[in-house]
């Protein structure tokens, strides 16, 4: 944005252009973006490894899946507390770590696919079943992981 307020000028394609346009960007986001990167890769891996090594069988409930999403969504309330309320990190950390690696493994993409398997085998009551429960386990892993790790930094303090 300019002085005034005003948005750059777009051009012909809806983008801003010129050498203003790229002075106006935050300095720093290629960082992030290649710590996001990075990280998406390393937690996709490790999703994938754990697949590998507790493969669900065709139609069956994805436990995988279920755990996978459980561990990532606690991992990332003991993250989320650690860098909010430790020591300043550094600021791609929480890109690198939160957004990438646990972004990465946790895998809410695959959960609709067997959510839309369960269905369409007609395990009607499981894909709903498995619908709630992980959205359920997921917000109690995160809300529990953070309350633990929260007492857990703040222990002798009071």
């Amino acid at each position: 944005m300019s002085t005034t307020g005003a948005a750059p000028p777009r051009t012909a394609a809806g983008t801003s252009g010129g050498v203003a346009a790229r002075r106006d960007r935050p300095a720093g986001q290629g960082a992030v973006v290649c710590a996001v990167s990075a990280g998406g890769g390393l937690g996709a891996a490790a999703r994938y490894g754990a697949g590998l090594l507790w493969p669900t069988a065709p139609g069956a409930f994805p436990w995988t899946t279920l755990l996978i999403n459980a561990v990532g969504c606690a991992l990332i309330g003991v993250l989320l507390v650690s860098l909010t309320e430790r020591a300043a990190p550094h600021r791609l950390t929480r890109p690198f770590l939160g957004t990438g690696v646990l972004g990465g493994f946790t895998t809410f993409s695959t959960y609709a696919v067997d959510i839309r398997q369960l269905a369409s085998g007609g395990r009607t009551g499981s894909a709903l079943a498995y619908l709630a429960a992980t959205l359920l386990i997921a917000l109690a892993a995160v809300w529990a992981a953070a309350a633990v790790t929260r007492a857990y930094l703040h222990r002798g303090r009071s």
